[in-house]
């Protein structure tokens, strides 16, 4: 098998809203817009969102959503210095094995950033 490109598709809810979140919020860039469905680059992959989804006021547990969104950064408080200018909310965990940012979505998706190891 040939992999030409790898990729996430996330289902949400309140679509637009979270088009809206992503991209201005969270600065990715939109490389395909359809209806209902926008790809996103995302450091040599993409997000895709797609409508239909099911969100949650706050944070999905395991259950509801089994995955996190990682996002590995050069300089993680550079990142979240960026992210808090565009007014979004950051909680910074200090583990043995480093340090993360959790960024909560409006549909209550976990996203973490990772300092680039």
């Amino acid at each position: 098998m040939k992999i030409k490109e790898t990729g996430l598709v996330l289902f949400l809810e309140n679509y637009e809203d979270n088009v809206h979140f992503y991209t201005e919020k969270l600065g990715l860039t939109i490389r395909e817009k359809k209806e209902g469905l926008t790809k996103l680059d995302f450091g040599g992959s993409y997000l895709m969102v797609e409508n239909n989804g099911v969100s949650n006021t706050s944070e999905k547990n395991r259950s509801q959503n089994p995955t996190v969104i990682r996002i590995e950064v050069e300089d993680i408080d550079e990142a979240v210095g960026e992210l808090k200018h565009r007014e979004v909310q950051v909680e910074i965990l200090k583990f043995n094995w480093g340090t993360i940012g959790v960024i909560i979505d409006p549909e209550g998706n976990r996203i973490e950033l990772k300092n680039y190891a």
